[in-house]
């Protein structure tokens, strides 16, 4: 429908997640798009978005950037490339949102060991979340050190997908420090959210 054949997109300098938007943009509108970022974070999170569209992407290291080239994958179908709509259905993914170290309010010390347990049993049961999404302290749950991790490898090697904010991550000076989960950005989290039957916020 009149869509262009190429597209440039400079999301150099721009913060989480614009790269990711700007790409999907221009995706929309052309047949193949190079999208420049600075950083590994915006790399990765505009790669798979694109591969989760079912586009293919080659990464290219410059002086002047990091060059993602994007192109339509020939035999893609829009229908099944499309993120799932608002209304998922009753049985789609449960999503769970951690946006803290512990588990309620009174009581730091025991709101750790209530999240440890939580954790722990969450592993333990059935049916297990699709997602777990870690958001501003609760990011620390995800890196070296954090009493939790081997639940959550234990949780990711069972197949829960294991999402961690990188903005997040930032502000905290932790994503050199991940040891489980993908560093994510704000548009991914909205999308999963938005494809949940069932989001539990912790």
């Amino acid at each position: 429908m009149g869509n262009e054949m190429h597209r440039m997109v400079d999301a150099r300098g721009q913060a989480c997640p614009q790269p990711v938007i700007l790409t999907r943009k221009a995706m929309a509108e052309a047949e193949s798009v190079t999208t420049i970022v600075d950083n590994e974070t915006s790399r990765h999170n505009v790669s798979r978005m694109a591969e989760k569209q079912g586009w293919q992407a080659q990464v290219e290291t410059k002086s002047d950037g990091i060059y993602l080239h994007l192109t339509r994958a020939a035999a893609a179908s829009q229908s099944s490339a499309a993120p799932q709509p608002a209304a998922a259905p009753s049985n789609g993914p449960i999503v769970v949102l951690i946006g803290a170290e512990a588990l309620g309010q009174g009581d730091d010390e025991l709101g750790r060991l209530l999240m440890r347990s939580f954790l722990h049993t969450l592993g333990e049961s059935k049916p297990l979340p699709d997602t777990l999404i870690f958001l501003n302290g609760g990011v620390k749950l995800v890196t070296v050190g954090s009493p939790v991790v081997d639940d959550l490898k234990a949780l990711r090697d069972a197949g829960v997908e294991i999402l961690a904010c990188g903005t997040c991550l930032g502000h905290f000076g932790l994503k050199e420090r991940v040891a489980v989960g993908e560093i994510s950005n704000m548009y991914t989290i909205v999308e999963h959210l938005l494809g949940a039957s069932k989001i539990l916020r912790m």
